[in-house]
């Protein structure tokens, strides 16, 4: 599937307000569902390539609901959750170059706030934070490219 194939399937999602499409080739399959009004829609898709290769496999979730939060192992592990990034892309911490950054080291966030933005294949996706806390760390800075699973922000929870 090339991108024009994928733009015109994305087109037809937001013509036809469907909320959710999926298409199955023989070593191709690609899920698309529409999440609240407002929200990118996420995309899932996996290629079979026939060939064994270490580490993930090769199918990758493009989620808008945000990234993988877990514990920072080591010496740093002070009841901090690490947000890590659910796609590849381009990071941003503003919706643009003008704007204020979502998220500030010492700022207060909310589950569910949006952090970032990751730009994937043209599609702005906003990750937001999965609990309530203090941002104590961003590891990456602005238009860095990141990879699935690399580090964003560390958050200390809030404890009730």
């Amino acid at each position: 599937m090339d991108f024009d194939e994928l733009n015109r399937i994305l087109e037809i999602v937001r013509e036809h307000e469907l909320t959710e499409f999926e298409l199955e080739r023989d070593d191709f399959k690609i899920r698309i569902r529409k999440n609240a009004p407002g929200q990118t829609p996420s995309v899932q898709s996996t290629v079979s390539t026939g060939v064994a290769e270490p580490g993930p496999a090769p199918a990758q979730a493009l989620s808008a609901s945000g990234g993988t939060l877990e514990p920072l192992p080591g010496d740093e592990a002070l009841d901090l959750a690490i947000l890590k990034s659910p796609i590849v892309g381009t990071f941003y911490r503003s919706s643009e170059p003008a704007a204020p950054p979502f998220a500030e080291v010492g700022m207060h966030v909310k589950k569910g706030q949006v952090l970032c933005i990751i730009e994937a294949m043209k599609l702005m996706n906003e990750i937001n934070c999965d609990v309530d806390g203090e941002v104590v760390k961003i590891y990456v800075e602005n238009g860095e490219s990141v990879q699935y699973g690399e580090r964003l922000f560390a958050i200390k929870p809030d404890h009730v």
